[in-house]
């Protein structure tokens, strides 16, 4: 199976280039080698790959950002996505695509379902929610939430990094979601690609928590793994405390219930998979 990567050198497309099945041909490209919002390049780059599978692993994730910023995430969010999805069909590839949790407003009570009703806050839930209507029906989408991976930067190694330098941490305590390690996100779209699954699933490590749940879980884990000498303090602080240009769902907890049936079973909980993380960071930096 040949498989083109666009996004490859972020923590999903990393992930996915790690997971692969044995025997996948991969083609990876990222911005620097591939505009996925010039129509004629992305065209011309998948009738050259001639991939079997086409994973859309490249996203505009500077949240607040993107709200004095739209028309640039939309390009990347929403137009790419139909240009990568057309370009998968008229060489007959299957088309994955990597959505988010920030579709929805956060006052649901119980797991958001794939078929719940999207109320996107910010400008990037709402380019995010543009790019799943122009993927297409027989596309494969995938919603997440708070990916973090073994490279790059992301909420574990911001914390990591604060708590070696701080006297404490203030985190956010009144915004709740599930963490997900990449790589498991990443093997996760194969193994669902490959069972032939389409439309919109939703994919997370089990669990729930806020951020300063996961704040004091990194801090423990590091302090277990010997990735930080002392231990400091972590505050408790409302979303009104730290106030940011992009509204955040306040509950963005996603019912994985369809991604467990295609898979075969529940995801490992995010803690397990943060000790994960916390190992491959004492090894390899």
């Amino acid at each position: 199976m040949k498989s083109l990567i666009v996004g490859g050198k972020g923590q999903l497309g990393r992930g996915l280039v790690a997971t692969a099945p044995e025997g996948t041909e991969i083609v990876s490209h990222d911005v620097d080698t591939l505009d996925i919002t010039d129509r004629a390049a992305v065209e011309a780059m998948v009738a050259q790959v001639a991939p079997d599978l086409l994973l859309n692993a490249a996203a505009y994730t500077a949240v607040d950002k993107a709200e004095s910023d739209e028309d640039a995430a939309l390009a990347v969010n929403g137009t790419a996505v139909g240009l990568l999805a057309n370009a998968a069909r008229s060489v007959g590839a299957k088309f994955v695509h990597v959505s988010t949790d920030f579709v929805f407003d956060g006052t649901a009570g119980a797991p958001y379902r794939p078929d719940a009703t999207p109320n996107p806050l910010s400008a990037y839930g709402r380019t995010k929610l543009a790019g799943e209507a122009l993927a297409g029906a027989d596309a494969l989408i995938v919603r997440t939430a708070w990916v973090y991976g073994p490279s790059g930067g992301n909420f574990v190694r911001t914390m990591l990094r604060l708590m070696g330098e701080r006297p404490e941490v203030r985190v956010v305590a009144d915004q709740i979601g599930t963490p997900t390690y990449a790589p498991g996100l990443a093997a996760a779209l194969w193994t669902m690609a490959g069972k032939g699954a389409s439309g919109i699933h939703h994919y997370t490590d089990a669990g729930a928590a806020s951020w300063y749940d996961f704040a004091v879980a990194i801090q423990e884990e590091a302090l277990g793994a010997g990735l930080l000498g002392t231990q400091v303090p972590v505050v408790p602080i409302a979303t009104a405390d730290f106030p940011t240009p992009a509204r955040r769902p306040s509950y963005s907890v996603l019912d994985k219930a369809s991604s467990f049936q295609t898979l075969g079973g529940p995801t490992p909980h995010w803690r397990h998979n943060l000790r994960v993380m916390i190992k491959e960071i004492r090894e390899n930096g």
